[in-house]
């Protein structure tokens, strides 16, 4: 009796806590992630308050594309309404960089559909593609802050501020892809 009445005190919050639901584990998966990207502060920030599911390298790396694609958006929109060219040569910058982010947003779109509809068959390709989408994004992105170069100080710092924030998550969103590709699993 007393040998039970031990087992049972003793070794029962163990088995509890042993079966109970671990409800860190998406924010675990957050960390353990992000702590290789290539903005680890910025990943964890981001991922860490993102209100969709972070459960599965899935759900993170169409987290991240999601997050890159709401700042290209406003980024896009931003440049678009609230940036004007003093120069010839600013509007013209900013003219190439409104085009470039129109892209950016298209290619972070095609990658969000393509994660969205992942198959066992067709899992390889469909990797290879969000893979090149995003990365061609990514070149859309610096190659918009290299056009402002040339350009006055004021209209550069601050267009090159906006868009260098999107490409570091547009990084990260790549990392996160380059993660589900290696887990290899449509699921996990």
């Amino acid at each position: 009796m007393a040998t039970t009445l031990f087992f049972l005190l003793f070794f029962t919050p163990f088995l509890y806590s042993a079966a109970a639901p671990n409800h860190n584990a998406p924010q675990d998966l957050v960390r353990s992630s992000c702590i290789n990207a290539s903005y680890p502060s910025l990943c964890l920030r981001t991922l860490s308050s993102y209100s969709g599911p972070t459960g599965t390298p899935r759900d993170l790396a169409q987290a991240a594309v999601k997050v890159s694609l709401a700042r290209a958006r406003k980024a896009s929109t931003y440049l678009k309404t609230s940036v004007t060219g003093k120069s010839k040569r600013e509007r013209a910058a900013l003219s190439d960089c409104v085009e470039q982010m129109a892209e950016s947003v298209d290619e972070l779109s095609k990658t969000l559909s393509e994660l969205k509809h992942l198959r066992g068959e067709t899992f390889e390709f469909q990797m290879s593609n969000a893979r090149t989408w995003v990365s061609a994004a990514l070149t859309y992105e610096d190659t918009c802050v290299d056009g402002f170069e040339v350009v006055d100080r004021e209209v550069k710092g601050d267009v090159k501020k906006k868009i260098t924030n999107v490409a570091m998550v547009t990084s990260n969103a790549l990392y996160m892809i380059r993660r589900l590709d290696e887990s290899g699993g449509l699921n996990r």
